[in-house]
């Protein structure tokens, strides 16, 4: 199952160093992961997961397949993309189709890379990136709104319930506010999403700091940090320049790097984490000879649901799940231990998975 982040900002700001290092990232593991496909604007990299090489370890299993996130380089991003300047059209067209928004905010001086704005505003930046999505925004609810109406006041019991949530939206644009500060009733969440607002997306910040502000960060990316707890947003600091720099070294090289910097991991690593916690997502693993693999799936999901991400077979006939905790796994060294300490669980349909449970599907199609 693979989450989409979409990276959006203004030119010169970093996007296409980070993008680049994500990439390269992509590339190195393609040669070891079967799933892992390369298209232009799709960094699709593997989540990093220690517990999954340990489950690996224990049952000897002869191949490691980690879960996986596509993270979307969103270009054509220009003050007026709202009206269709730049690529416009294309850029919001793009950005409807991904699942969360990273903002890549320039948070260094460099005067041989000229700010498009003439001077280095992180916050400023933001604002006219977010500004053009409400902009965008408000236009595809005008648009949409008048023959919604139409259908409410004929009786329509949708139309009505589509127009309070259009109007829920637009109460937000109109005083300047993305979409995601509305409140929206639990039970009307489908709905919602259906409008397909760029601006209810979740947000993720990435301040893009020099070199030598890579482990203290820096005033630019301080005031970032502030931006984003008032936005609710998760805020990641790193210096791209750094993480492209990181993508092409092995292992050992890349410890060491790590250590002469201040690091104690890749800022990429930090950013698909909260990827992860920004789309509210989880891991279970399926451990066996063959292969131990790590699922992605949405906290709170049932195990009948999360069975259905490997095949719907295993979500129509669902039996059980024959369950260990990660921790109960690596205790009595693999299944066949947790089994004799009495630690394998048999799951029903209402078991809400939790994260790092083994798995084992039951099921009859």
């Amino acid at each position: 199952m693979g989450f989409k982040c979409g990276i959006v900002g203004l030119p010169n700001v970093g996007k296409s160093t980070l993008f680049n290092a994500l990439t390269q990232t992509a590339a190195a593991q393609a040669a070891n992961y079967p799933f892992c496909t390369i298209e232009p604007n799709v960094g699709e990299v593997a989540v990093p997961e220690p517990r999954l090489n340990e489950l690996a370890r224990i049952a000897g299993s002869k191949e490691i397949i980690p879960a996986r996130m596509n993270f979307v380089d969103i270009a054509g991003l220009v003050e007026g993309a709202s009206k269709g300047e730049g690529l416009g059209n294309q850029f919001l067209a793009n950005i409807r189709e991904t699942d969360a928004i990273i903002y890549v905010l320039r948070c260094f001086e460099n005067d041989d890379i000229t700010h498009v704005r003439g001077t280095v505003d992180p916050i400023a930046d933001f604002e006219v990136v977010e500004t053009e999505l409400m902009l965008a925004d408000l236009e595809s609810l005008d648009k949409r709104k008048a023959g919604v109406e139409k259908k409410a006041k004929s009786g329509d019991k949708d139309a009505k319930a589509q127009v309070a949530l259009i109007e829920l939206a637009l109460a937000e644009l109109n005083e300047g506010r993305p979409a995601r500060k509305a409140t929206v009733p639990k039970d009307e969440t489908r709905a919602w999403n259906m409008l397909q607002l760029l601006t209810s997306k979740p947000v993720l910040f990435v301040a893009n700091v020099d070199e030598d502000s890579a482990a203290t960060g820096n005033a630019h990316s301080e005031r970032v940090v502030e931006r984003a707890k008032e936005e609710g947003a998760g805020c990641v600091v790193f210096s791209a320049q750094i993480e492209s720099e990181l993508a092409l070294l092995d292992d050992a090289d890349r410890a060491e790097y790590l250590e002469t910097l201040g690091l104690e991991e890749p800022g990429l690593t930090r950013l698909i984490h909260s990827g992860y916690d920004l789309l509210n997502l989880q891991t279970y693993f399926t451990v066996g000879p063959k292969e131990a693999r790590a699922w992605t799936i949405r906290r709170g999901w049932t195990a009948p649901k999360a069975a259905g991400v490997i095949h719907g077979d295993f979500e129509k006939g669902f039996i059980r799940a024959e369950t260990i905790a990660f921790s109960d796994f690596v205790a009595n060294g693999g299944e066949a231990g947790a089994k004799e300490a009495g630690k394998m669980r048999a799951e029903g349909k209402e078991y809400v998975v939790q994260d790092g449970d083994v798995l084992h599907f039951r099921f009859n199609v």
